[in-house]
């Protein structure tokens, strides 16, 4: 019973990491563009991946950024 409830905790714990999530923003002040690992909350910054795009790895964000419009005229 201990080597169950032993395996789901590490199984819980190791989950988190395996979707992790990145997104491509931009400062509405500043117009820079940055890879984040977590969805903005606040109104200074916004979502510019196309449709809202949710990377899985920060490579693969940016390289997307540099195919998205408003951060490569910048």
């Amino acid at each position: 019973m201990k080597k169950l409830v032993l395996a789901s905790v590490l199984v819980a714990l190791a989950t988190p990491a395996l979707a992790q999530e990145f997104y491509v923003v931009q400062d509405t002040a500043t117009k820079k563009c940055t890879v984040v690992d977590k969805k903005p909350t606040v109104t200074t910054t916004m979502v510019v991946s196309p449709s809202g795009s949710v990377y899985k790895t920060r490579t693969e964000a940016e390289s997307g950024m540099k195919t998205i419009k408003v951060c490569s005229s910048n």
